[in-house]
């Protein structure tokens, strides 16, 4: 069943037995990991919870079922989690959903999935899971989120600093999370002692100032030069390969709106010209190139894309950085050719 934020709350803070699975999906990966979280902070330390790959459960797709069947070593509260999950682990899913008897609920937590994705439309059919699309939060929204990450640190967050965390973050509920822990260490902040955060520190240490930034990179793959793409990527070590990734996501999410409206009819010259602050007016002409070169079916398919390559990447036995090389330089290469 589709459920809303505050069902899929209610299920997440006291697990209803009825409920075999709950299925986190959605752009927003953070906000699905946050809410993940809420099930392990309702049943508590010790609680048993259960990891599964999606390696294991293509290797045995009835484990999901027999993990949810079983009872408890320490016979005390147990649940399954499987991050990230896809449609790779559909047969497992249908096994549990099948089974005479679960008892554990489990929770996946997948990516950006297409309403006609196997897993999405299961748990939509199905009275005993919920699914719940996670999306980043846009505007005062993003700003509250911003507020509340820091709050939990130690921090109070000025509204001008929060506005600008959450546009250099892309409002990516992990990096902003990321760039407030620095920060608290920054101001030497904690929840018992607790210190205001302006604009003048957050520069100090916010992601918009890394020396690791990516901007030239995502301007290459999206515009089309694999040769450039592929010198930048030289430069990006390992452990920024997520943040790639998630950095092309950012840009496909800000023009798939733009460019819906282009193909709807509007000119992109008018299309720009109406999006007001919302995007820097250094960066509209050169969006405005992106949106030249990129269709809604294009920019649908890279993002599926993408949201695979980071759970391929994640998985057990990932080829690493190679893997991450190899499909944003295709994904240049199809930018390449103009429709």
């Amino acid at each position: 069943m589709k459920a809303d934020a505050t069902q899929i709350a209610r299920a997440l803070g006291r697990p209803d037995p009825a409920v075999r699975l709950i299925l986190l999906y959605g752009p927003d990966e953070s906000g699905s990991r946050a809410l993940a979280g809420r099930i392990d902070n309702a049943l508590g330390t010790n609680a048993e919870r259960v990891d599964l790959s999606v390696a294991q459960l293509r290797g045995d797709p009835a484990l999901l079922a027999d993990e949810a069947a079983s009872i408890s070593l320490f016979g005390g509260a147990r649940h399954i989690r499987v991050d990230p999950a896809g449609d790779e682990v559909f047969e497992a899913v249908e096994a549990l959903m099948e089974a005479p008897s679960a008892g554990n609920p489990v929770v996946l937590v997948a990516g950006a999935l297409r309403k006609d994705a196997k897993l999405v439309k299961l748990a939509l059919a199905s009275p005993a899971a919920l699914a719940f699309a996670s999306y980043l939060p846009e505007g005062q929204a993003a700003d509250r989120v911003a507020v509340e990450i820091a709050r939990g640190l130690g921090l109070r967050l000025d509204q001008r600093a929060a506005q600008a965390l959450v546009s250099a973050t892309g409002a990516d509920r992990a990096l902003m999370a990321r760039e407030m822990e620095k920060l608290a260490l920054y101001l030497d902040a904690t929840p018992d002692d607790p210190k205001t955060a302006d604009g003048e520190s957050l520069a100090a240490i916010a992601a918009v100032n890394d020396e690791s930034d990516l901007s030239a990179l995502v301007d290459a793959v999206i515009g089309g030069r694999p040769d450039v793409a592929a010198a930048e990527l030289a430069l990006i070590g390992a452990s920024e390969a997520i943040g790639v990734v998630r950095a092309l996501l950012r840009r496909l999410a800000q023009m798939a709106p733009l460019r819906a409206e282009v193909a709807a009819g509007r000119s992109i010259d008018n299309v720009m010209a109406t999006t007001g602050k919302a995007i820097f007016w250094k960066d509209q002409k050169v969006l405005a190139g992106f949106l030249q070169r990129w269709t809604p079916d294009r920019i649908a398919n890279a993002t599926l894309r993408l949201g695979a390559l980071e759970r391929a990447f994640k998985a057990s036995g990932s080829a690493g950085m190679p893997l991450i090389a190899e499909e944003i330089i295709t994904v240049a290469r199809a930018a390449a050719t103009r429709r």
